[in-house]
């Protein structure tokens, strides 16, 4: 079982929504489209499920054309950000409805709502309506709805934006268990990097309509091909400058000069354009190729468990994230170190060329 898209685009009047795009998504783990807002994912999650039409290309489900297919005669579940339920109908019966339309016999509602109930913890609740149930309760019920229906394709639009830090915790946590044994194919629609390695999987990242890069999650956070997916999958952004390459030496213009390891040696002289994670850059010496780098402070940002700064570095606003509390002020220069073993390069054409 596998959703195909072969070259699937999307066009309103003169605006491109989504350029020509191919993916195969599997079951057997979350597929993830992850992107900032208005970077397409809904826009191609909708054409996914049929409700939108593609202008271009075809979609294959389980090696069969659905192109053209209605989407009351396809077997999919979408649940959105914002949580949908029916306000007259108690927690049962929400959760009911989709069985109820497929006309399924009432014992065989009752099963499936009673283990689905027990799965997302909403069993001492089915009595009760929407307007008497928190935000997450609600927001489970709207899952639980999506997942009754044994849907063959099930999609997840930032279903988890609208909660509070404890529930999204939460629900991250048993998502992945959730769909472990389910045979569906499964797509969830993230602005959040975080989110996209927890759940692991495979990651799509798209960018203006474009998905630039699609692969297991981990192989493109750790190696992503070219600067735009290595900004999408960056939270805080990633910091990036021109250095210049000269003989066996890496320099920042009118900054530190490093030896160039590993891919780096092998560069070609000249310029080429540096990326490197906040997390990377650090106000103490770590790592495995620390070099010192200074910038005036713009912003700070503490919380219980670690610091963020924006500074200016070489006319560009750098950001150093680390574990602690270190209390730059606003204004001053920031005295911090850059682990340039963990950094990537690129050419002027944003492609990967060392890291």
């Amino acid at each position: 079982m596998a959703l195909e898209l072969i070259d699937v685009s999307k066009r309103v009047g003169v605006e491109q929504h989504i350029y020509p795009t191919s993916l195969t998504l599997e079951p057997g783990g979350i597929n993830i489209l992850l992107g900032t807002t208005l970077s397409g994912k809904t826009t191609l999650m909708q054409l996914m499920a049929g409700l939108d039409q593609l202008t271009t290309g075809a979609l294959r489900f389980n090696g069969k054309d659905v192109t053209r297919t209605p989407v009351q005669k396809r077997n999919v579940s979408m649940v959105y950000q914002q949580f949908i339920n029916y306000p007259n109908f108690s927690v049962f019966e929400n959760i009911a409805s989709p069985l109820r339309v497929a006309r399924v016999a009432e014992t065989e509602i009752k099963k499936r709502v009673g283990e689905m109930a027990e799965l997302m913890k909403l069993s001492g609740m089915l009595d009760r309506r929407p307007s008497e149930l928190s935000g997450g309760q609600q927001q489970r019920t709207a899952m639980a709805r999506a997942l009754v229906k044994e849907a063959d394709l099930v999609l997840l639009d930032e279903p988890l934006a609208n909660l509070d830090f404890k529930l999204r915790e939460e629900l991250r946590d048993e998502l992945p268990r959730l769909f472990a044994n389910r045979e569906c194919v499964v797509v969830y629609a993230t602005t959040e990097p975080v989110e996209a390695l927890l759940f692991g999987g495979k990651t799509a990242t798209m960018h203006e309509g474009r998905v630039t890069q699609f692969g297991p999650t981990g192989d493109i956070y750790r190696r992503p091909k070219d600067l735009i997916s290595a900004e999408v999958f960056s939270e805080p952004p990633i910091n990036h400058a021109e250095v210049v390459k000269q003989g066996a030496t890496l320099s920042l213009p009118g900054g530190p000069t490093w030896a160039a390891l590993g891919g780096a040696a092998s560069l070609a002289d000249g310029t080429y354009t540096m990326g490197l994670r906040p997390h990377h850059v650090t106000p103490s010496a770590s790592g495995e190729q620390p070099i010192p780098v200074e910038g005036n402070v713009m912003v700070t940002e503490l919380s219980g468990s670690e610091s963020v700064v924006h500074f200016h570095l070489g006319g560009r606003t750098w950001v150093s994230q680390s574990h602690g509390i270190h209390p730059f002020e606003v204004g001053e220069v920031a005295q911090l170190h850059a682990d340039v073993s963990k950094a990537f390069y690129f050419n002027s054409a944003g492609a990967l060329v060392a890291g």
